[in-house]
């Protein structure tokens, strides 16, 4: 396979200026944002888009500038769980002005530029076969977009909330070479920790990002009636044994977390003293503390 600059003929569409000029906006998006945080999980279903944004909340409350970059482009959610999808985004010479929630966090989804809600994201081909081949290259074009064609303006974090699995981590990191760090998260069952631990060996071994830490998401239930935490998957293995190192804490269970992504209010800005907002607000202190030290 040839690379860009040696394809002899474009046909005039110059592609290695498009992709030039595409790289050094991205380049100075960035330049005005402090830190990249990509949030993974080895697979779906451990509410990875829900602690992604509570983690930009609980960053918010703190007084910093906070922006989501939802990079699940075929199953976006970030727009919904935080308030926003409603909005309109402006289009400017400067670039897309992104969706704005009630307390302030800036957010770009695809769920923001679909007509309908039962809107599949469709890429442009003769036929679904042929898009079907270009479909990773066109999602990273799509990723490219979101994060160089934004005006984010000032920021002190970007988040950015990844697909289920390890292999888009890759694109990103293609995408910002300087990428911060990344958080994990999980759930604590066997299945989930073996697959967690394959995401951390790309990230740190292969791709030589930086591990922030893993969350262990609904890690235990608070019974109403006693107050004794109870588990509710196999409590033989703890991410405090098997990730110990880096650990950056356990999220108990609470189904309201789960109504809150469903009426578009994150949940710390509704609930300030449960065990859950404790949880995400220490959590989003050590990545303060990730990033100073």
């Amino acid at each position: 396979m040839k690379s860009y600059k040696e394809l002899p003929d474009d046909a005039g569409s110059n592609i290695i200026g498009q992709v030039t000029a595409q790289a050094n906006r991205i380049s100075k998006r960035l330049s005005s944002i402090k830190h990249t945080v990509a949030i993974m999980s080895g697979k779906g279903g451990v509410g990875k888009s829900a602690i992604t944004t509570n983690l930009a909340t609980a960053l918010t409350l703190k007084g910093y500038s906070v922006g989501i970059v939802d990079a699940d482009i075929n199953g976006p959610s970030i727009a919904k769980m935080i308030g926003v999808r409603n909005a309109k985004l402006e289009f400017t010479l400067s670039g897309v002005q992104p969706a704005i929630s009630s307390l302030g966090t800036k957010i770009i989804s695809m769920d923001l530029l679909l007509s309908e809600d039962d809107a599949p994201v469709m890429w442009n081909a003769q036929t679904q076969k042929d898009a079907f081949t270009w479909r990773s290259t066109m999602e990273v074009g799509a990723l490219r977009e979101f994060i160089g064609d934004t005006e984010w303006g000032d920021l002190d974090y970007l988040l950015l909330d990844l697909p289920p699995g390890s292999d888009r981590l890759p694109n990103v990191v293609e995408l910002i070479p300087n990428l911060g760090g990344v958080v994990v998260v999980t759930i604590p069952s066997e299945v989930s920790h073996l697959i967690v631990q394959k995401s951390i060996t790309m990230a740190s071994d292969i791709l030589n990002v930086p591990i922030i830490g893993v969350v262990e998401n609904m890690a235990y239930y608070v019974c109403k009636h006693c107050g004794e935490h109870e588990s509710l998957f196999s409590d033989q293995d703890t991410p405090e044994n098997t990730f110990s190192k880096i650990s950056l804490g356990r999220i108990p269970f609470d189904p309201k977390l789960s109504s809150c992504s469903d009426n578009g209010t994150p949940y710390l800005n509704e609930y300030h003293d449960t065990p859950v907002t404790i949880a995400i607000t220490e959590i989003a202190q050590k990545i303060q503390d990730f990033f100073n030290t």
